[in-house]
């Protein structure tokens, strides 16, 4: 099948190299303008166009798809390569309407949630934020709405108690293009019976804010055991800053105040309904990420410490 894929981020990288290996025709790949990044804060090309290039496949990178020159140029281009489906992955765009009634099979968007469930920009960390059990991907035919196309095939995965936002979006990374894989062969047979989204059932996957990673030590354990693995945790510890990566419950109590090590080796600290919630990787000012266990030992953390609120 002759498919141009619109991506950007590493998530989309999966499914374009399962495109490319399955001898489907990629005449050209779109992805966001390159952006500045890393130490020096140069121009880096997205993870989608390094695969891309690195494929001999052509790129572009337009500004817009829905006002301005740059958009009238992308449909253009569009036209001419007349592609028999666009695959969209976290691409960072709209599509208007021109773009999405143009392949002979639509447009098809693989969204990193089980629809309708968490539409929108963060659904990977919103489904560990609020505690969900399970998560997958859901190919869907696009509509002008956000995420609001009917579903044409979905895989599942459960969520790990100990799931962080980062290992959840490896697998739901690589789900995506099996989840594609299942969907190509179904479109145009009747085989492919697309459901419409339950309008009662959606809900939406805000943009993560940095405000959400400071921790509230007066919190219940489980809630500040989903942030810290949803979003990272912040807190300070000795009046500097720490991070959280991850972190799992853990079946003791206390009646120490909220924020107290309880366990030196573990770095375990109580929360404000007396459970307890054990960090697994820390990160201390101006240092790097390791084992919580080995932070504990080389910063010579002792009990009855406590954490603090980020400042």
């Amino acid at each position: 099948m002759r498919i141009v894929f619109m991506g950007t981020p590493q998530f989309s990288v999966p499914t374009l190299k399962m495109l490319c290996e399955s001898g489907h025709d990629i005449p050209a790949v779109f992805t966001q303008p390159d952006r500045p990044r890393g130490r020096g804060n140069k121009l880096q090309p997205t993870p989608v166009k390094a695969e891309a290039l690195a494929r001999e496949i052509p790129v572009y990178q337009p500004l817009s798809l829905r006002r301005g020159d740059d958009a009238a140029e992308a449909l253009r281009i569009l036209r001419e390569l007349a592609p028999e489906l666009i695959v969209v992955i976290a691409y960072g765009q709209i599509l208007p309407k021109e773009i999405l009634d143009l392949p002979k099979y639509g447009c098809v968007n693989l969204h990193a949630s089980l629809l309708p469930r968490w539409r929108g920009a963060a659904p990977i960390q919103r489904a560990i934020l609020a505690g969900d059990t399970e998560s997958g991907v859901t190919a869907m035919q696009m509509a002008e709405g956000l995420d609001t196309g009917d579903m044409l095939h979905a895989l599942k995965t459960p969520i790990a108690p100990d799931e962080t936002a980062d290992s959840l979006h490896d697998r739901l990374s690589e789900l995506a293009a099996q989840t594609l894989r299942e969907t190509l062969p179904l479109l145009g047979t009747d085989a492919l019976h697309p459901v419409q989204q339950d309008e009662s059932q959606v809900c939406y996957a805000e943009k993560i804010t940095k405000e959400m990673s400071r921790l509230d030590f007066s919190l219940p354990a489980a809630e500040i055991d989903r942030i810290i693995r949803g979003v990272t945790g912040f807190a300070m510890l000795r009046g500097k800053r720490i991070k959280l990566y991850a972190s799992v419950l853990t079946g003791e109590r206390s009646d120490m105040p909220e924020g107290t090590v309880t366990d030196a080796k573990t770095m375990r600290f109580v929360c404000g309904d007396g459970r307890c919630v054990t960090p697994l990787t820390v990160q201390g000012e101006g240092g790097k990420a390791m084992p919580a266990a080995d932070f504990a030992r080389g910063s010579r953390v002792k009990e009855g410490e406590c954490f603090a609120a980020a400042t």
